[in-house]
């Protein structure tokens, strides 16, 4: 499936989103996503994590280990509303977020979204791969 690519105003600022319709109930996605035992399933750039947390909340830190296998720090810095954000290495990362779809009708499913700094932009085909995983995971 092919994901929309757009640019949005989002809490952390302008952000270049990656979004994809997921015939899933919202609460299923949101749970996928903040499951740290889950993300090396669905993050093409996450082998493994460590963390005291199963699901993070704002505040929750911990360490990841990307496809090189260099382990890296991390600190979500937001999670409410079915979205969160964190930094990775300091650094402002990608933002996660479970919107209603486009029809408004939580029988039709919901929308996963990415939002990518936009000095991130030429991440988008990794997200666009995370959502296809995503829909994969929960579509069975």
């Amino acid at each position: 499936m092919i994901s929309n690519l757009a640019l949005e105003y989002t809490p952390d600022g302008r952000r270049v989103t990656v979004t994809r319709e997921i015939p899933v109930r919202r609460d299923a996605a949101w749970n996928l996503l903040k499951n740290t035992r889950r993300w090396s399933e669905w993050g093409p750039s996450v082998r493994a994590v460590e963390c005291d947390q199963q699901f993070i909340d704002a505040g929750t830190t911990g360490r990841v280990q990307t496809v090189g296998g260099l382990w890296v720090p991390f600190e979500i810095t937001t999670c409410m509303s079915y979205r969160w954000s964190w930094r990775v290495m300091g650094v402002p990362a990608t933002g996660h977020r479970v919107d209603c779809p486009s029809t408004g009708s939580p029988d039709d499913g919901c929308q996963a979204l990415f939002e990518l700094p936009i000095f991130a932009a030429w991440y988008t085909s990794v997200c666009s791969r995370a959502l296809d995983r995503i829909e994969s995971i929960l579509v069975r």
